[in-house]
């Protein structure tokens, strides 16, 4: 039977995860920035370079077919920054969970110093929550469309919806025909990113078994 390691050896081996988690964590947000960075300096620029192109022909079929040729890509690397962020977060959570369980180890080891902490010691789901600084009196609606996936996944939907009603403008339809083109357009992509958005939180929430809940009251 193997004998356990005395207390200094375990401490180090959770002070060694527990900085591990931290800066893998950091590295994650550091993704997350860049990566919605990249996405709005590229639509900037599209916008810009179009706003360029009204100027020099107007509004007429060159510039159409030029903002069909620029704006599918912006879409795609919104869609592509959406799917990475949603990475990036769910990365996130599990380095929260997991420093979580350490700081209950810690617990275990000094459990007089559970005053001094300030961020939960357990793994579920509100414990997650209170480690990364969701208010609990907010409303959760509030802390998702202020996020930044949220606000990639409007962005991409606008210029999903921009490029629809394009292409209706470019087959000769109707002006009333294209915009609502564009606005169905604009529902699908983001119907489908937040659906999509939401199947990944509740299989995060759900995939693992917390070994340390949250006490009910």
């Amino acid at each position: 039977m193997t004998e356990s390691a005395p207390p200094s050896v375990k401490l180090q081996i959770l002070a060694t995860e527990h900085w591990s988690l931290l800066a893998s964590r950091s590295l994650a947000w550091t993704e997350v920035f860049s990566r919605a960075s990249m996405f709005l300096t590229v639509l900037t620029g599209s916008v810009v370079a179009l706003a360029l192109a009204s100027q020099a022909s107007g509004f007429g079929r060159q510039f159409v077919l030029f903002a069909l040729a620029i704006l599918p890509l912006v879409y795609y690397l919104g869609v592509m920054t959406f799917i990475r962020l949603g990475t990036a977060n769910y990365h996130d959570a599990r380095c929260v969970i997991g420093m979580n369980r350490i700081r209950s180890a810690y617990l275990e080891m000094a459990p007089e110093l559970e005053k001094y902490f300030v961020m939960s010691p357990h793994d579920d789901v509100p414990g997650v929550q209170i480690t990364m600084a969701i208010e609990p009196r907010r409303f959760r609606f509030v802390h998702v469309i202020s996020s930044s996936p949220s606000i990639v996944i409007v962005l991409t939907s606008m210029v999903g919806g921009v490029i629809a009603a394009m292409l209706g403008g470019l087959a000769g339809w109707p002006t009333t025909v294209s915009a609502t083109c564009g606005l169905l357009a604009f529902a699908l992509s983001m119907g489908w990113m937040l659906r999509t958005a939401s199947r990944r939180i509740v299989h995060a929430q759900t995939s693992y078994q917390p070994i340390n809940p949250s006490p009910t009251e």
